[in-house]
């Protein structure tokens, strides 16, 4: 997904921990795919900023 259509479909308000029984059925499913996304999000972030540590500690240990 891009980031500008991310942007632009804002979650609804979800709390980690709070009450399911006010959701209802759709917006359960929007609020697992909303946070589906995110967690695509993060771990490419996270592998970003892996991928960005391996290659700063390939380049100082050459210089070793």
């Amino acid at each position: 997904m891009h980031e500008e259509e991310q942007l632009s479909k804002p979650m609804a308000t979800y709390v980690i921990g709070q009450d399911l029984s006010l959701l209802s059925v759709d917006e359960i499913d929007e609020t697992i795919q909303a946070l589906n996304d995110e967690i695509e999000r993060l771990q490419e972030e996270r592998n970003s900023k892996e991928t960005h540590i391996s290659e700063a500690e390939a380049l100082f240990s050459r210089k070793q």
